[in-house]
Protein backbone atom coordinates (compact mmCIF):
# COMPACT_ATOMS: atom_id res chain seq x y z
CA UNK A 1 0.00 0.00 0.00
CA UNK A 2 1.49 3.33 -0.99
CA UNK A 3 1.14 6.56 0.98
CA UNK A 4 -1.35 8.10 -1.43
CA UNK A 5 -3.81 5.21 -1.14
CA UNK A 6 -4.03 5.25 2.65
CA UNK A 7 -6.11 8.02 4.20
CA UNK A 8 -6.04 8.29 7.97
CA UNK A 9 -8.38 10.31 10.11
CA UNK A 10 -6.58 12.68 12.47
CA UNK A 11 -6.28 11.39 16.03
CA UNK A 12 -6.73 13.76 18.94
CA UNK A 13 -4.20 13.03 21.66
CA UNK A 14 -5.26 14.20 25.10
CA UNK A 15 -2.79 14.27 28.01
CA UNK A 16 -3.67 11.85 30.79
CA UNK A 17 -1.37 13.71 33.15
CA UNK A 18 1.63 15.97 33.58
CA UNK A 19 5.06 15.34 35.06
CA UNK A 20 6.46 17.42 37.88
CA UNK A 21 10.25 17.26 37.82
CA UNK A 22 13.21 19.34 39.06
CA UNK A 23 14.20 20.13 35.46
CA UNK A 24 12.67 23.54 34.74
CA UNK A 25 14.07 23.80 31.22
CA UNK A 26 15.23 21.58 28.37
CA UNK A 27 18.88 22.59 28.88
CA UNK A 28 19.07 20.87 32.26
CA UNK A 29 17.40 17.57 31.34
CA UNK A 30 19.75 14.55 31.19
CA UNK A 31 19.75 12.74 27.87
CA UNK A 32 18.61 9.48 29.50
CA UNK A 33 16.72 8.98 32.78
CA UNK A 34 19.28 6.79 34.57
CA UNK A 35 22.16 9.28 34.28
CA UNK A 36 21.09 11.35 37.33
CA UNK A 37 19.90 9.09 40.15
CA UNK A 38 18.31 11.81 42.28
CA UNK A 39 16.50 13.54 39.44
CA UNK A 40 13.13 12.03 40.30
CA UNK A 41 9.65 13.04 39.20
CA UNK A 42 5.94 12.82 39.97
CA UNK A 43 3.26 12.04 37.40
CA UNK A 44 -0.04 13.71 38.30
CA UNK A 45 -3.01 12.16 36.49
CA UNK A 46 -5.83 14.52 35.46
CA UNK A 47 -9.60 13.95 35.12
CA UNK A 48 -11.09 11.70 33.92
CA UNK A 49 -7.94 9.57 34.01
CA UNK A 50 -7.25 10.11 37.72
CA UNK A 51 -9.47 7.22 38.69
CA UNK A 52 -8.10 4.66 41.15
CA UNK A 53 -9.48 1.99 38.83
CA UNK A 54 -7.21 3.20 36.00
CA UNK A 55 -4.08 2.35 38.00
CA UNK A 56 -5.36 -0.80 39.69
CA UNK A 57 -2.55 -3.37 39.67
CA UNK A 58 0.09 -0.94 38.41
CA UNK A 59 1.90 -1.12 41.76
CA UNK A 60 2.89 -4.67 40.87
CA UNK A 61 5.33 -3.38 38.25
CA UNK A 62 8.73 -1.93 39.08
CA UNK A 63 9.07 0.10 35.85
CA UNK A 64 6.75 1.74 33.34
CA UNK A 65 6.87 3.20 29.85
CA UNK A 66 5.73 6.80 29.41
CA UNK A 67 4.67 8.22 26.06
CA UNK A 68 5.10 11.98 26.16
CA UNK A 69 5.32 15.18 24.14
CA UNK A 70 8.48 17.25 23.68
CA UNK A 71 6.50 20.34 24.63
CA UNK A 72 9.51 22.69 24.86
CA UNK A 73 10.48 22.06 21.23
CA UNK A 74 9.17 24.71 18.80
CA UNK A 75 7.20 23.37 15.87
CA UNK A 76 9.16 23.54 12.64
CA UNK A 77 9.82 21.51 9.52
CA UNK A 78 11.36 18.17 10.31
CA UNK A 79 14.59 16.93 8.72
CA UNK A 80 15.42 13.40 7.61
CA UNK A 81 18.81 13.48 9.34
CA UNK A 82 20.04 14.77 12.70
CA UNK A 83 23.36 15.15 14.54
CA UNK A 84 23.32 13.04 17.73
CA UNK A 85 25.34 14.48 20.65
CA UNK A 86 26.90 11.02 21.21
CA UNK A 87 28.56 11.39 17.80
CA UNK A 88 29.98 14.79 18.67
CA UNK A 89 27.27 16.75 16.89
CA UNK A 90 29.11 16.43 13.57
CA UNK A 91 28.00 13.12 12.08
CA UNK A 92 24.50 12.77 10.67
CA UNK A 93 22.19 9.78 11.04
CA UNK A 94 18.56 9.30 10.09
CA UNK A 95 16.06 10.85 12.47
CA UNK A 96 14.52 7.40 13.01
CA UNK A 97 17.95 6.05 13.98
CA UNK A 98 18.13 8.57 16.82
CA UNK A 99 16.27 9.79 19.87
CA UNK A 100 16.47 13.40 18.77
CA UNK A 101 13.78 15.74 20.07
CA UNK A 102 13.14 17.24 16.61
CA UNK A 103 10.91 14.63 14.99
CA UNK A 104 8.01 14.47 12.50
CA UNK A 105 5.74 14.17 15.54
CA UNK A 106 7.01 15.58 18.85
CA UNK A 107 6.55 12.30 20.70
CA UNK A 108 8.98 10.59 23.04
CA UNK A 109 9.13 7.32 24.97
CA UNK A 110 10.81 6.91 28.34
CA UNK A 111 11.28 3.93 30.65
CA UNK A 112 11.24 4.98 34.30
CA UNK A 113 11.18 3.30 37.68
CA UNK A 114 7.81 3.31 39.44
CA UNK A 115 8.44 3.91 43.12
CA UNK A 116 4.86 4.30 44.39
CA UNK A 117 1.25 4.64 43.27
CA UNK A 118 -0.54 7.16 45.48
CA UNK A 119 -4.31 7.55 45.75
CA UNK A 120 -5.38 10.18 48.27
CA UNK A 121 -7.84 13.05 48.63
CA UNK A 122 -9.31 12.42 45.20
CA UNK A 123 -5.90 12.66 43.54
CA UNK A 124 -3.94 9.93 41.79
CA UNK A 125 -0.23 10.35 41.19
CA UNK A 126 2.80 8.19 40.55
CA UNK A 127 6.13 8.70 42.28
CA UNK A 128 8.83 8.03 39.71
CA UNK A 129 12.52 7.24 39.86
CA UNK A 130 15.02 9.25 37.83
CA UNK A 131 13.47 10.89 34.77
CA UNK A 132 14.60 12.65 31.61
CA UNK A 133 11.50 14.85 31.43
CA UNK A 134 11.22 18.60 31.77
CA UNK A 135 8.79 19.97 34.36
CA UNK A 136 5.23 20.06 32.98
CA UNK A 137 5.76 17.39 30.32
CA UNK A 138 2.38 16.12 29.01
CA UNK A 139 1.97 12.34 29.24
CA UNK A 140 -0.28 10.58 26.73
CA UNK A 141 -0.04 6.98 27.88
CA UNK A 142 1.38 4.63 30.50
CA UNK A 143 2.29 1.02 29.88
CA UNK A 144 3.89 -1.42 32.33
CA UNK A 145 7.42 -2.57 31.60
CA UNK A 146 7.38 -6.36 31.14
CA UNK A 147 10.84 -7.79 31.69
CA UNK A 148 10.63 -10.97 29.61
CA UNK A 149 9.32 -9.09 26.59
CA UNK A 150 11.00 -5.69 26.89
CA UNK A 151 14.49 -6.65 28.09
CA UNK A 152 17.02 -7.66 25.44
CA UNK A 153 20.39 -8.36 27.14
CA UNK A 154 22.10 -9.03 23.81
CA UNK A 155 20.68 -5.99 22.02
CA UNK A 156 22.95 -3.91 19.78
CA UNK A 157 22.54 -0.16 20.23
CA UNK A 158 24.49 1.34 17.35
CA UNK A 159 26.45 4.42 18.39
CA UNK A 160 25.08 4.32 21.97
CA UNK A 161 26.00 0.82 23.10
CA UNK A 162 27.62 1.93 26.35
CA UNK A 163 26.51 4.34 29.04
CA UNK A 164 28.24 7.71 28.48
CA UNK A 165 31.02 8.61 30.86
CA UNK A 166 30.96 11.77 32.90
CA UNK A 167 32.65 14.46 30.91
CA UNK A 168 33.27 17.07 33.60
CA UNK A 169 34.43 17.33 37.19
CA UNK A 170 32.19 19.71 39.14
CA UNK A 171 33.31 21.75 42.14
CA UNK A 172 31.32 24.29 44.16
CA UNK A 173 32.24 27.74 45.37
CA UNK A 174 31.86 28.48 49.07
CA UNK A 175 28.92 30.73 48.21
CA UNK A 176 27.12 27.92 46.40
CA UNK A 177 27.75 25.45 49.22
CA UNK A 178 26.26 27.83 51.76
CA UNK A 179 23.29 28.80 49.59
CA UNK A 180 22.11 25.23 49.03
CA UNK A 181 21.51 24.82 52.76
CA UNK A 182 18.55 27.20 52.45
CA UNK A 183 17.06 25.61 49.31
CA UNK A 184 13.95 23.71 50.42
CA UNK A 185 12.49 22.86 47.01
CA UNK A 186 14.85 19.94 46.41
CA UNK A 187 13.22 17.92 49.19
CA UNK A 188 9.91 18.08 47.31
CA UNK A 189 11.39 15.75 44.69
CA UNK A 190 13.02 13.42 47.20
CA UNK A 191 16.46 14.91 46.51
CA UNK A 192 18.39 14.30 49.73
CA UNK A 193 21.78 15.46 48.44
CA UNK A 194 21.21 18.63 46.36
CA UNK A 195 24.91 19.16 45.65
CA UNK A 196 25.23 15.60 44.37
CA UNK A 197 22.15 16.12 42.19
CA UNK A 198 23.50 19.36 40.71
CA UNK A 199 26.92 17.77 40.20
CA UNK A 200 25.45 14.79 38.35
CA UNK A 201 23.42 17.04 36.04
CA UNK A 202 26.30 19.31 35.07
CA UNK A 203 28.89 16.50 34.89
CA UNK A 204 27.14 15.16 31.78
CA UNK A 205 27.96 18.49 30.06
CA UNK A 206 24.54 19.72 28.88
CA UNK A 207 26.09 22.16 26.42
CA UNK A 208 25.52 21.61 22.70
CA UNK A 209 28.02 19.15 21.23
CA UNK A 210 29.85 21.89 19.29
CA UNK A 211 30.65 23.69 22.58
CA UNK A 212 31.83 20.67 24.52
CA UNK A 213 35.55 20.43 25.13
CA UNK A 214 35.94 24.19 24.72
CA UNK A 215 36.79 26.75 27.39
CA UNK A 216 35.38 30.25 27.47
CA UNK A 217 34.59 33.04 29.93
CA UNK A 218 30.86 32.45 29.48
CA UNK A 219 28.70 32.08 32.59
CA UNK A 220 26.04 29.42 32.10
CA UNK A 221 22.67 29.45 33.83
CA UNK A 222 20.51 26.42 34.54
CA UNK A 223 17.17 26.20 36.32
CA UNK A 224 16.70 23.26 38.67
CA UNK A 225 13.82 22.85 41.14
CA UNK A 226 13.08 26.56 40.88
CA UNK A 227 16.66 27.70 41.49
CA UNK A 228 19.07 29.36 39.08
CA UNK A 229 22.38 27.52 39.06
CA UNK A 230 25.23 29.62 37.62
CA UNK A 231 28.45 27.93 36.54
CA UNK A 232 31.46 28.31 34.30
CA UNK A 233 34.03 26.12 32.61
CA UNK A 234 37.39 26.46 34.37
CA UNK A 235 39.22 24.14 31.99
CA UNK A 236 38.34 21.41 29.52
CA UNK A 237 37.54 18.98 32.34
CA UNK A 238 36.31 21.06 35.29
CA UNK A 239 33.28 23.22 36.10
CA UNK A 240 32.95 25.70 38.96
CA UNK A 241 29.44 26.27 40.29
CA UNK A 242 29.39 29.93 41.21
CA UNK A 243 26.02 30.40 42.84
CA UNK A 244 22.61 28.89 43.59
CA UNK A 245 19.91 31.54 43.67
Amino acid sequence: MNSTSMQLSPVQLNPIGFVESPYDEKFSVPRQPNLVAEGKGILHLVPPYNSPDAVRGLEQFSHIWLMFQFHHIPERDWHATVRPPRLGGNERVGVFASRATHRPNLLGLSKVKLEEVVVENGEVYLKLGSVDLVNGTPIFDIKPYIAYADSEPDAVSGFAQDKPKRKLTVVFSEEAQQAVKFCQNFAKFGIKQPLTFIRDVIAQDPRPAYQQGKVSDRIYGMNLAGYNIRWKIENSEQVLVLSIE
